[in-house]
C-alpha cells in the first residue's frame, strides 16, 4: 500500500510539467496582430495629406498650375482627377463622385477584413497598409476638394507625361502589386501547420 501511495504523486507530478508546456506552446501559435498595417496607413495618409496641403495652400500650385523641380524628370503639375486613375471614369457630377469614396471604402474595409481573418506576416501587412492608406487619402480629397489633387509629374527630355499623380497614387500601386506577389494565404497555410504539429504529438 505504501509503494502505491508514493506512485501516484509521482504521476500526479508528471502530468503537470506536460500541460505547462502546452500553456507556454500557445502563444507561438497565436495569430499576428495588424499593428505593421495600421502603422503603414496611418504613415502614408500623413505624407499623402501633409505634401497635398503643402502643394495646394502653402505652393499654391492651384493658382501658379506648375513649378519646375528638376525638368524634365520630375515636376510639380497641378491636375483636379475627378475620376480614377488616368481619368478613367472622370465626371463633375456629385453622384460619380460619391459612387467613387463608397467604391474606395467598401474596397478598405473588405481588405481589412481579410486581413483580419488571415492575420498575415509583415510583408502582406505592408502591402495592404499602402494600399488602404492610399486609397483613404484620396477620399479625404474627394470630399473636401471635390477631386484627388495630383500634382507630381515625371517626363523624359523628349517626351513628356500628360499625366500627373500623386503620393496615395503611389502607395495604392505598390501595395496592389505587393498583395499580388505576397498573398497571405501562404502565411495561413504554414500557421496552420504549426498549429498541427502539437496537437499531433500530444
Amino acid at each position: 500500500m505504501a509503494k502505491e501511495a508514493t506512485k501516484k504523486p509521482a504521476a500526479a507530478k508528471a502530468s503537470k510539467p506536460a500541460s505547462r508546456s502546452r500553456t507556454k506552446a500557445q502563444p507561438v501559435a497565436e495569430p499576428n496582430t495588424l499593428r505593421v498595417l495600421g502603422w503603414v496607413t496611418l504613415v502614408i495618409l500623413l505624407l499623402d495629406q501633409i505634401t497635398k496641403y503643402y502643394v495646394v495652400h502653402i505652393l499654391r500650385l492651384d493658382l501658379v498650375r506648375e513649378i519646375e523641380v528638376l525638368p524634365p524628370w520630375i515636376n510639380f503639375h497641378m491636375a483636379w482627377n475627378q475620376g480614377i486613375n488616368f481619368g478613367l471614369f472622370r465626371s463633375s457630377e456629385d453622384i460619380v463622385r460619391l459612387g467613387l469614396i463608397a467604391l474606395s471604402l467598401l474596397i478598405c474595409a473588405a481588405l481589412y477584413i481579410w486581413m483580419r481573418r488571415t492575420r498575415p506576416g509583415w510583408p502582406s501587412q505592408l502591402a495592404a497598409g499602402l494600399l488602404i492608406g492610399g486609397a483613404i487619402g484620396n477620399v479625404i480629397d474627394r470630399i473636401y476638394y471635390g477631386a484627388v489633387a495630383d500634382f507630381l509629374n515625371m517626363s523624359l527630355p523628349n517626351w513628356r507625361n500628360p499625366y500627373s499623380f500623386n503620393v496615395a497614387d503611389i502607395a495604392i500601386f505598390l501595395g496592389a502589386f505587393g498583395l499580388i506577389l505576397m498573398p497571405p494565404q501562404g502565411r495561413d497555410a504554414d500557421k496552420d501547420k504549426t498549429r498541427d504539429a502539437p496537437s499531433k504529438s500530444g
